[in-house]
């Protein structure tokens, strides 16, 4: 069997851009919207956590965006895959921390889309 390591390579910068991405969103998720969960100490402080976490969003955006360009060669490619993730993430932490429910036609319908996104970026670079 012959191992192309090219492809492996370039699998290992998707699943590494990908994870990033997913990082990326929790901690902006958390960083903007803290502020209206039930847990008191991130509510009472909201402003102090959406300080700490903007500089390692920042590093952790570029790493992602550097690693993402290397596998796909297009800044395209990187954009529609932090999107795909963005509303992968977002649903369900609204859903399990702020009970706003994502089991809505449209909501459902963007998830789907979102993998749609994620698994055309994969497939066609």
């Amino acid at each position: 069997m012959v191992i192309n390591i090219h492809l492996v390579m370039l699998v290992h910068s998707f699943i590494n851009t990908l994870l990033l991405f997913v990082i990326i969103h929790v901690l902006i998720w958390f960083s903007t919207n803290s502020q209206f969960t039930s847990i008191e100490i991130l509510s009472n402080n909201a402003l102090l956590i959406n300080i700490m976490l903007a500089i390692p969003i920042s590093l952790i955006g570029l790493y992602a965006a550097r690693i993402g360009y290397h596998w796909a060669g297009s800044v395209w490619a990187v954009r529609f895959l932090a999107f795909g993730t963005s509303y992968l993430v977002f649903p369900f932490l609204t859903w399990s921390l702020l009970g706003e429910s994502m089991f809505q036609t449209k909501t459902i319908i963007c998830i789907i889309l979102s993998i749609v996104i994620i698994l055309v970026q994969f497939y066609m670079s």
